[in-house]
C-alpha cells in the first residue's frame, strides 16, 4: 500500500479542535495522511463497503474515533473511499456521524432539524488491525482513537462496550424525538478515566451537563483535587 506523507495541519484546522491531543500510536513517527477528497452529502444510516454489498465479517466491532470540531462528515467520506481505494471493503462495516432529529418550536412553529448529539466523534465498524488502525487515524482530521488500555501489550484502542452500541444505535433509528444526551453518570459517581491527558486516574463526578455529554470530574493532581471536564466516554464507572 503506498503510503503519502501527510502535511501539517492549516492553523484554522487545529483551531477547530477542541484540544490538541499527541496520538499515543504515533509517538516517534511522522504522520501521514490519505489524499483530501470532496465532503458528500452522508447519513448515518448509510451503510459502507462490506455492508453495502452484502457481506458480513462476524470480526466487525465498533470504534470511536475522535475528529476535529465540524469535520466529522469530511473525515466519513474521505475514509469510506480510501477503503474502496485500498480494496479492505472486508475489514469494515458502518461508519456513522451520530446524528438525530430534534424537534423544537421557534416562533411559535414547529421545526426538525439535523443534530450530531456526539460532536466530534464518528463511529467507525471494522476489524482491528495494523492496516485497518493505520488506514483510518492517516485520514485528514482524525486526531486519535478513543480507548487506549494500558494493560494491553498490541497498544490497539478498546472497542465499545456492546450496550453503548445499541443505546447510540437505537437513537440513530428513532428520529423525530427531542431528547438530551442520556449520560449513565450521576454527580457521586466515582469513575476512572480511560481515554486522553488524564489517563488512569481515578475521580468523583460532579456535574452532569446532559446537552454537552460532558461530566465535571474532580481529579486529584499533585495533592489537591482539580476540576476537569470530560466526554462520557472518557470515563467508565469503578
Amino acid at each position: 500500500m503506498r503510503e503519502e506523507h501527510k502535511p501539517g495541519e492549516s492553523a484554522a484546522a487545529a483551531g477547530e479542535a477542541h484540544e490538541p491531543v499527541v496520538n499515543p500510536f504515533q509517538a516517534g513517527a511522522a504522520p501521514t495522511e490519505a489524499p483530501e477528497l470532496p465532503e458528500a452529502e452522508t447519513s448515518a444510516q448509510a451503510p459502507a463497503t462490506a455492508e453495502a454489498a452484502g457481506a458480513r465479517n462476524p470480526r466487525l466491532k465498533w470504534y470511536a474515533v475522535h475528529t476535529y470540531s465540524g469535520h466529522e462528515n469530511k473525515v466519513r467520506s474521505n475514509l469510506l473511499k480510501r477503503v474502496q481505494v485500498e480494496g479492505l471493503e472486508d475489514k469494515f462495516g458502518q461508519v456513522l456521524v451520530p446524528t438525530e432529529e430534534v424537534t423544537e418550536m421557534k416562533q411559535g412553529k414547529k421545526t426538525v432539524s439535523s443534530r450530531k448529539y456526539f460532536p466530534s466523534y464518528i463511529l467507525v465498524e471494522m476489524e482491528m488491525s495494523d492496516e485497518a488502525y493505520h488506514l483510518v487515524n492517516q485520514i485528514s482530521g482524525v486526531t486519535r482513537f478513543v480507548g487506549l488500555d494500558p494493560r494491553d501489550s498490541s497498544k490497539r484502542p478498546v472497542p465499545l462496550r456492546p450496550h453503548e452500541v445499541d443505546r447510540i444505535l437505537g437513537r440513530i433509528e428513532r428520529p423525530q424525538e427531542h431528547r438530551v444526551t442520556e449520560i449513565p453518570y450521576r454527580v457521586g459517581d466515582h469513575i476512572h478515566v480511560i481515554d486522553g491527558p488524564f489517563s488512569e486516574f481515578n475521580g468523583v463526578v460532579d456535574d452532569v451537563n446532559e446537552e454537552r455529554g460532558t461530566l465535571k470530574v474532580m481529579v486529584t493532581i499533585f495533592g489537591r483535587e482539580t476540576p476537569v471536564e470530560l466526554d462520557f466516554l472518557q470515563v467508565e464507572p469503578i
